[in-house]
């Protein structure tokens, strides 16, 4: 019988794990092995992929990649008699059967009068690793409860004990293979940086799946202190642990922490530093005994490479031999680069046929079931589980993952999100606002007339002051997707999500970059990290840009606020899901003509739901309005300025003497007649207008956006939204400043941006921006030349310029055409 076959509730125990390559790899690393027996939780609402829960935690996977895992019923395995990993290993532990030598830091005599102590925190996704970072540190790294939130290494660094800590928060991982871009991250880390002390964050709630990563740090012969981190949701459970005496028969001491409140934390790194000064009494070298097969083999290997006197082997011998038994390809790339053992593969391959004809089953799985088994057999004796089925990850996953509720859930969320942010950011925005004209003013009434006036006012105030007001919506965006991401709901859209990325060609971990591309598409693109298969992750960062980042959030409510106030909320999900949906298209055609290959197949962990810490969002949201007023500080400063300095040069003083004598004439004319004065100041304002178009027209920035205006006119685009485009390729929050500076370019004018947008006319008196053009220009925005960082972040993970300049293309010619469309379309009807 077929995983697949099982109906929801039922239970079967693992017989066969099929298929081959790195699937197969991964989810035998994650607990899928003989004699484990698994529960059918529930199905998505597209009936595919299947939540499952095995070894106390909940993992989802695609109907067919069930499919390949053969199951009994528990009645029919007892009376088969199927081995478990506690009774087919013979690596229980106790103090009498298991291998040990003395512990022997390398280099420890050197290290002892040292006062820096690097750090490498190594744990799996969800263990709650960056968030001991955070409370170590006094770092603000963004704490998510899924998969994949740290995608590159972090230091921070802080003194205790007389000692200044190093810490390097590594990506999280299940194992050290060779199986994603974070497992050789990881492991190159642990032995070219050579840390002093590697902290290996263990979730308490679920020690036999986390654990198996510990079991890897033990062959690696690595200096490891447990953090049994989320202590408290052990205790909650009523589970007994004795972690003292597991600790002293793997040689590795643990220390129970909690760190979202910094508990334990202290004794945490006092153990580091005992562990540092060699003077820690439960630390020895525990060897994992894999049986006397594979022992034998291991011996076998060990003595080949020890006969090469010449190689200089960073990784231990043991653990090489231990890899290459399990064909681990970058350890056997390593082993050929810097050995001339030219026998040594034959001999690895007739050590792997040995263990299979004798154990009759393959080499990998008898090394992952070892570990299991070394595993289980250290819990027997030190841990008493107490489980609750009717929990609360279980009920609320019965509601948000329904098959006809799910999907409304989740975009009445997505709702919620953008009605909260225009409606809610609305007010403070305003206070904001008004602010920035009261600064305005003061400065038009005390300042001296001349070209620094105009800068303040009209560069700087015009420029950055059009964006800032925009603060408070991006921060009310970032707390909901803050809390999305930390109280686990991001990794349930991705599952609910699987069916239609399958459809898409991507994988379901595709989603959660997606959703974070709403924040900002840079980490969204570092985040496809976590996606195994390089096509998928390759589609995903180049549609990653459809996702409206921040950035354009200014623009929308800019033109959205003025323009749509009454359905304000639903033009920008409709915005949004236009992003969505034009990722979904382009998603498609690169699957189809540029990555045609097959995808990987879905497996992902579902962590359990944990209620977001008001510290932890509020953090979030304070990191992303420092990045923002860093930004206002920086890159739009200074596009402010140029924008301004192009619009303010050259200075033709003909054309001001010519609009001077048609004021003084209009003076003259009506001279001192109170009764005519508000018709010879509308006059005189006739001319400034004129004055002012004729400057702008003849400017730098006016020559270049005539220069521009015939390519973007079939769009609906004078040369003023042209240049704002121009300039938004720096960033998009630059369009917004640049109209800014262009549309509020008379320094006595005390109107506001968008009071000048809506009475802006052209030559022939009509309108500049109609809804039609608004459409155009916002539809413009969303799908246009993607940031210079997220192009550099392209780059950077794709390995290629050929992919950064192929999204600037592609992206800036779909927007010409979709907004030609739309606004030739739009001017027939």
């Amino acid at each position: 019988m077929l995983l697949s076959d099982l109906r929801t509730g039922e239970k079967g125990v693992i017989i066969r794990v099929n298929g081959s390559g790195a699937f197969r790899k991964r989810i035998m690393e994650m607990g899928f092995i003989k004699g484990k027996t698994i529960k059918v939780i529930l199905n998505a609402p597209l009936k595919d992929p299947i939540k499952y829960k095995i070894m106390d935690y909940e993992v989802s996977l695609r109907r067919s990649e069930a499919g390949l895992i053969e199951v009994v019923y528990p009645e029919i395995n007892k009376k088969q008699g199927i081995l478990t990993p506690e009774s087919s290993c013979n690596a229980g532990l106790s103090d009498e059967n298991t291998p040990v030598e003395e512990h022997s830091s390398k280099n420890k005599n050197n290290q002892v009068n040292k006062k820096v102590i690097t750090v490498a925190l190594v744990g799996n996704p969800n263990a709650g690793k960056t968030s001991l970072f955070n409370i170590a540190s006094g770092a603000h790294e963004h704490v998510g409860n899924y998969g994949g939130v740290t995608v590159d290494s972090k230091e921070g660094r802080f003194k205790h004990g007389g000692y200044t800590f190093k810490i390097v928060d590594l990506p999280g991982t299940y194992s050290l293979s060779a199986y994603t871009p974070e497992e050789l991250y990881v492991r190159r880390h642990i032995v070219e940086d050579k840390p002093d002390v590697i902290v290996n964050i263990v979730a308490a709630s679920n020690l036999e799946r986390n654990l198996y990563l510990t079991t890897e740090l033990i062959d690696m012969e690595a200096p490891v202190v447990v953090a049994l981190n989320m202590y408290d949701e052990l205790k909650e459970s009523g589970s007994e642990f004795n972690y003292q005496k597991l600790s002293k028969m793997i040689g590795i001491p643990m220390v129970p922490t909690v760190a979202k409140t910094g508990a334990g934390i202290g004794e945490l790194f006092d153990t580091v530093i005992r562990m540092h000064e060699d003077k820690e009494p439960t630390v020895r070298r525990v060897h994992i005994s894999y049986g006397n097969v594979i022992e034998n083999s291991i011996s076998r290997l060990n003595i080949k490479l020890e006969k090469d006197k010449s190689s200089r082997l960073i990784f231990p011998r043991r653990y090489i031999s231990i890899k290459l038994l399990e064909k681990d390809k970058d350890i056997e790339s390593y082993v050929s680069a810097v050995s001339d053992n030219g026998d040594l593969f034959a001999s690895r391959n007739a050590e792997v046929k040995y263990i299979e004809e004798t154990l009759k089953e393959d080499a990998e799985s008898a090394l992952t079931n070892a570990r299991y088994g070394f595993i289980a057999g250290g819990l027997k004796e030190t841990l008493k589980e107490k489980t609750n089925e009717s929990d609360r990850t279980r009920i609320i996953d019965s509601v948000v993952t329904h098959k006809y509720l799910g999907f409304p859930i989740f975009f009445f969320f997505m709702w919620v999100m953008f009605e909260c942010t225009f409606r809610l950011g609305g007010y403070p925005m305003e206070w904001i606002e008004n602010g920035v004209a009261i600064l305005g003013d003061f400065i038009r009434g005390t300042m001296p007339e001349g070209m620094l006036k105009d800068l303040v006012v009209d560069g700087i105030i015009g420029g950055v002051g059009g964006v800032i007001v925009f603060l408070p919506n991006i921060l009310i965006l970032y707390a909901f997707i803050s809390f999305m991401e930390d109280s686990g709901y991001m990794a349930r859209a991705a599952f609910i999500m699987d069916k239609v990325m399958h459809k898409m060609g991507l994988h379901g971990k595709s989603f959660i970059p997606l959703v974070m591309g709403f924040g900002c598409n840079v980490p969204a693109i570092l985040a496809t990290r976590t996606i195994e298969s390089r096509n998928s992750r390759m589609i995903t960062m180049l549609i990653n840009p459809f996702m409206s980042c921040s950035a354009r959030l200014p623009v929308y409510l800019l033109f959205v606020g003025v323009f749509f106030k009454p359905y304000a909320s639903f033009v920008l999900f409709g915005l949004y899901f236009t992003g969505i949906l034009l990722a979904v298209v382009s998603a498609r055609l690169f699957k189809k003509f540029l990555f045609p290959k097959e995808d990987t197949p879905f497996v992902m962990e579902l962590p359990p739901y944990r209620m977001p810490t008001l510290r932890a969002v509020s953090i979030h949201m304070w990191d992303k309005s420092r990045q923002y007023l860093r930004k206002m500080g920086g890159v739009i400063l200074i596009a402010s300025i140029i924008i301004w300095f192009l619009g303010y040069f050259p200075r033709d003083k003909e054309r001001e003497m010519l609009f001077d004598n048609q004021i003084s004439k209009v003076e003259a004319r009506f001279g001192e007649n109170e009764i005519n004065e508000e018709q010879k100041a509308g006059l005189i304002e006739e001319v400034e207008d004129q004055r002012n178009i004729a400057h702008q027209e003849e400017s730098y920035i006016g020559r270049v956006g005539k220069t521009i205006e015939p390519v973007m006119r079939p769009l609906g685009f004078d040369w003023k939204i042209s240049v704002s485009l121009l300039s938004g390729m720096a960033a998009k929050e630059v369009v917004v400043s640049t109209l800014g500076v262009l549309y509020t370019g008379d320094s006595e004018n005390q109107e506001s941006l968008e009071a000048r947008l809506v009475n802006d006319t052209q030559a022939d008196g009509a309108p500049t921006f109609t809804p039609l053009v608004i459409v155009s220009l916002l539809l413009f925005v969303l799908i246009y030349f993607p940031c210079v960082a997220t192009i550099a972040a392209i780059k950077e993970e794709s390995g290629s310029w050929k992919w950064g300049i192929f999204s600037i293309i592609y992206t800036t010619l779909l927007a010409w055409i979709i907004s030609f469309l739309v606004y030739q379309i739009g001017s027939m009807l």
